[in-house]
């Protein structure tokens, strides 16, 4: 008997796959990587988050597409935690791994909300992950936005904003620090 979360839902329209595939996130007080939900994984949760399909609205191989996607999404997002991470390089020479993360999508971040009233998009999705940097444990925000309304080619269908949470000095220095550099070269 497969896990619950693994079990097709009562009235799903058709079987999907089970199969997970390995991240490139190394997990927080392991050799081991991340692993990437399966695609009936995914469909159970984004019922658990209220989504509703009607049959004409999504077929088999679109999950297929969706998976790809968000695990694409997910090692983009590593890849600039990772940016962020090497103006700590000395301190964890190692590199950070992931402890946790958890999905927000109904709390806008104050940046998402500013950006809003300035007449841009809200995000379609939050997360908020945490990080083990060599003992220490820093939160980074992700905002999620959708890169069709926006002519950036090469640049895939999502636009990350990815950022330490404003929750320590040290964050706030971090911010400080890239926003000079970037106003200045």
């Amino acid at each position: 008997m497969p896990p619950p979360n693994q079990q097709q839902s009562p009235g799903q329209p058709f079987s999907l796959s089970v199969n997970r595939e390995e991240s490139g996130i190394p997990r927080a007080g392991s050799d081991q990587k991340w692993v990437y939900p399966s695609e009936q994984m995914f469909w159970n949760a984004m019922l658990r988050k209220g989504w509703r399909w009607r049959e004409e609205d999504i077929k088999q191989k679109d999950m297929n597409n969706i998976i790809s996607i968000h695990n694409h999404n997910n090692e983009a997002a590593w890849h600039e935690i990772l940016r962020w991470e090497a103006l700590h390089k000395k301190e964890c020479p190692c590199g950070p791994s992931l402890v946790r993360f958890g999905g927000k999508a109904k709390e806008l971040t104050p940046r998402a909300r500013l950006r809003h009233w300035m007449g841009y998009e809200l995000p379609f999705d939050r997360h908020d992950w945490v990080v083990d940097r060599c003992g220490s444990e820093v939160r980074y925000v992700i905002d999620y936005y959708d890169a069709s309304s926006v002519d950036r080619p090469n640049q895939g269908d999502t636009i990350l904003d990815v950022r330490p949470a404003l929750d320590s000095l040290g964050a706030v220095w971090d911010r400080m620090r890239l926003t000079y550099w970037r106003w200045t070269h």
